[in-house]
């Protein structure tokens, strides 16, 4: 059986579009390392869960996740999800609040017409509307490039580790489905734990999911918006350079350091060095939209 945890009443299950809030002046993921922790608790969760991953995506500050199961099953994944990262923040970051507070929205996504492939394709597409990569099979945070790989997934089988090594990779001691691959990258192959011929099979053919990624509405709003096609700088490229700024400019540690008339000079220079735009300033340095925008204008 491909799904060996999943619940044999399947007729009881449906597909659902999760997709949690931005944060505002807050991110999920730091660096590498946060991404590597977030992608390999999907697996672990959507097992203990009893659901299916279809397909998703994790952006600096909110996830999205196409699944099968049922409703109750699908918030127990989402739910445990947010629990289980909200420990590791707090572990490594001493970010106390958590994700508790950060609001989700469950919606059940239609079998018939053309629903699902829509769905599918609007997860897909969030990391090329964001400006992070020009096509989303270059986006390694989540299932970008699983379908339609004509290679087969190449990594060590998760089972055949110690005990000790399954931990510091999962930062849990949750049972450990069979079948897993551990990348080179060390995070977890999503082909090896997706839902992948069922998603092909909804699509039917490579050239018809391209036609559903290049017409989802995330790729119509960018077009329409004239964006550019040279990708920004992720939130994890710039958090760096924005305290080589502080340093260079400022000769100070943090952004706590500096004074008003400082603060409002960084978020200049990050708009026209680093291209950033006031969402992102607001991600990575803690202040709101609004005093951001009030800074930049007293200059």
């Amino acid at each position: 059986m491909l799904f060996p945890y999943l619940s044999p009443k399947l007729k009881t299950m449906e597909i659902y579009l999760v997709t949690t809030d931005h944060l505002e002046s807050a991110i999920w993921f730091w660096d590498e390392a946060d991404f590597k922790v977030g992608m390999n608790a999907v697996p672990l969760i959507a097992a203990s869960a009893g659901v299916i991953i279809l397909a998703f995506i994790l952006m600096s500050n909110h996830v999205h996740f196409v699944i099968l199961g049922t409703y109750d099953q699908v918030l127990k994944f989402i739910t445990e999800y947010k629990r289980h990262y909200s420990h590791y923040m707090a572990c490594r970051h001493g970010v106390t609040r958590g994700l508790k507070r950060n609001a989700v929205d469950i919606r059940r996504v239609e079998i018939d017409g053309e629903s699902m492939e829509r769905a599918i394709a609007y997860v897909q597409m969030n990391p090329v509307v964001a400006n992070i990569c020009l096509n989303p099979y270059d986006y390694p945070w989540g299932t970008g490039n699983s379908f339609f790989n004509v290679s087969s997934p190449k990594g060590v089988l998760v089972e055949s580790l110690s005990a000790r090594a399954r931990y510091n990779l999962f930062h849990s001691r949750m049972d450990v489905p069979e079948g897993l691959l551990l990348g080179a990258d060390g995070y977890i192959l999503p082909e090896s734990y997706v839902g992948k011929k069922f998603v092909e099979g909804v699509f039917k053919s490579p050239k018809r999911m391209k036609y559903f990624l290049d017409s989802s509405s995330k790729a119509k709003r960018k077009l329409e918006a004239g964006e550019s096609e040279v990708p920004a700088f992720k939130d994890q490229a710039v958090l760096p350079m924005m305290q080589e700024l502080i340093r260079k400019l400022f000769g100070k540690g943090s952004i706590k350091e500096l004074t008003t008339e400082e603060t409002a000079e960084l978020f200049r220079q990050m708009h026209y060095r680093l291209s950033s735009n006031i969402n992102q300033m607001a991600r990575l340095s803690g202040y709101s939209y609004e005093q951001i925008v009030c800074l930049m204008e007293s200059l």
